[in-house]
Parts: structure tokens; sequence; C-alpha cells
């Protein structure tokens, strides 16, 4: 007998984006590089190597994410005990929104997403830079 899902994705995500304050990418351009934000990136290392990444995101793997904001975790990130705005994104947004659900549920205050992620920062003109993969020399990421 298969498994019965209670909660899909898509119920979910609509949650998770009534309670988070979901940003356009043109906001989140204009709120790189300053001192009172975090934007967080949740790709995985592939999607930076391939996509390439934000200059000055922190990256913490969506895997990783509830380990790295709780304090009590021999995990932890000092970066997420900052009393900054933190701004999550991922590939297309929906990764993100979850994230920044949990990360509030946490307690991080204040969080945010981008509206259509990583995709929709490019599409804005947002700054990006190559990843240089682990173990390769510099010079030798694709363009």
């Amino acid at each position: 007998m298969p498994q019965i899902i209670s909660k899909g994705y898509k119920a979910l995500l609509a949650e998770a984006n009534a309670v988070v304050d979901t940003i356009p990418a043109s906001e989140a351009i204009g709120l790189a590089g300053r001192e009172d934000v975090v934007l967080v990136d949740l790709r995985d290392p592939r999607e930076l190597e391939r996509e390439g990444k934000v200059p000055g995101a922190f990256h913490c793997p969506r895997g990783m994410l509830e380990f790295w904001i709780d304090p009590e975790s021999p995990y932890h990130k000092p970066v997420f005990a900052e009393d900054k705005r933190f701004v999550f994104f991922c590939a297309g947004g929906w990764r993100s929104a979850l994230s920044a659900r949990t990360a509030r549920e946490m307690g991080l205050k204040p969080v945010a997403h981008i509206a259509g992620g990583f995709g929709a920062w490019k599409e804005a003109g947002g700054p990006v830079e190559p990843v240089v993969p682990r173990g390769k020399p510099e010079g030798s990421a694709k363009s």
C-alpha cells in the first residue's frame, strides 16, 4: 500500500510564504553588501560550481541549516548569532521559503527569502562570480 502524504510540498510552500517576508530579486540586489544584511545561499556546492555565486553571500547548504543556526549545536556558525537581517535564497525560491520559515521558527529574526531565488537574481542583473571547484587550480572554473 502506498504511503499517504498528509501535506504536500505546495501546501508547505504556501504556509511558508504566508509567514515569511518574500522580496523580489531587485530589492535583494540593493541589500547586497550592507553591513546589516546577510544573504544566505542554500544551494549545494555543485550548484555553486555550475552556476556561480552571489559575491559576499554566506553559503549554508540546506541540509546544515538547523545545525548551523542552533547555538547549542556543535556545528553552530557564529554568523547566525549576529543581529542582522537574513535573506535566504536557493535556485528557484522553494528551499529558501521553507528554510526562512524554519529559521524564523528557530528564533532567527528578521528573515526573508528571494522570490525566484538565484535564477531571479541573475535575471534581475545581480552580480555573479564563478566558483572554483575544490581541488582545481584557480582560473579553471567555467565562465
